[in-house]
């Protein structure tokens, strides 16, 4: 690897941290970086799976497509997230596909040097357990956002979903994303987001940066999606019905 490969790594690897100099030699021996443009994949549906996948840089979406070929709903990984263990495990074929949504850094993990590491190393056992425990937490909060959730919480949840502590560890408190791509994220058109991020921002939940927004408490972002589904539903028809009158 080229010498900013290896500075990407030490930055948006944080499990290494933990592991046997032999074990962190062959991580380094066997991983290999895949620079992706905006709008390639860096997998697809039914591809064959075959490295435990890393983002160094940049931002991707996993898109989850049923078996009717529909899609279910976008999750954005941020620097420093890992994903794929699932599809390593079960041995099977890739379930969704993966984009990235600017030119990102891709670190990809062979399957063979993967399953070495769960073999031998504790740690690196932890880190798995972690993440599929994290990772299922955060499904089952994205399926109640996407049947219930209006814009503001959509966009609240994609936002704090990038700066879980777990999961994406390289983020610190300034994700660095564009409106378009958080549209992307959440299904919405740009339009829809920034008046959303105005909401949030007014509400003292993030701040609005140049090339990024920062959130100083995560968990009070993640509760603002909390609020229960019939006084979202009660809130947005009065909000309606308010700009319906004015109009008139």
């Amino acid at each position: 690897m080229e010498p900013r490969d290896f500075a990407e790594l030490n930055q948006s690897c944080q499990w290494m941290g933990d592991l046997l100099d032999s074990e962190r030699s062959r991580v380094h021996e066997d991983l290999r970086v895949q620079v992706v443009e905006a709008g390639h994949a860096v997998c697809r549906r039914g591809d064959k799976a075959e490295h435990w996948v890393g983002v160094l840089s940049g931002l991707v979406k996993i898109v989850p497509v049923s078996l009717a070929g529909k899609t279910i709903a976008s999750n954005g990984v941020a620097p420093g997230g890992w994903f794929g263990e699932g599809a390593l495990l079960k041995r099977p074929v890739w379930k969704c596909d993966v984009i990235a949504l600017r030119k990102s850094h891709v670190g990809l993990l062979p399957a063979e040097t993967f399953f070495w590491l769960l073999d031998r190393s504790f740690a690196f056992n932890r880190t798995i357990v972690n993440q599929l425990t994290e990772r299922l937490d955060q499904i089952t909060e994205q399926m109640w956002v996407d049947r219930v959730a209006g814009s503001d919480e959509r966009v609240a949840h994609t936002v704090a979903a990038m700066f879980h502590p777990v999961l994406y560890p390289a983020v610190g408190q300034l994700l660095r994303v564009t409106q378009e791509e958080l549209g992307a994220l959440c299904g919405l058109s740009r339009q829809r987001v920034n008046q959303a991020l105005q909401r949030l921002s007014g509400l003292g939940l993030l701040r609005l940066r140049y090339g990024g927004i920062e959130v100083p408490d995560a968990h009070a972002l993640q509760a603002f999606t909390s609020i229960l589904p019939e006084g979202i539903k009660l809130q947005r028809r009065n909000r309606e019905h308010a700009q319906s009158s004015q109009a008139r």
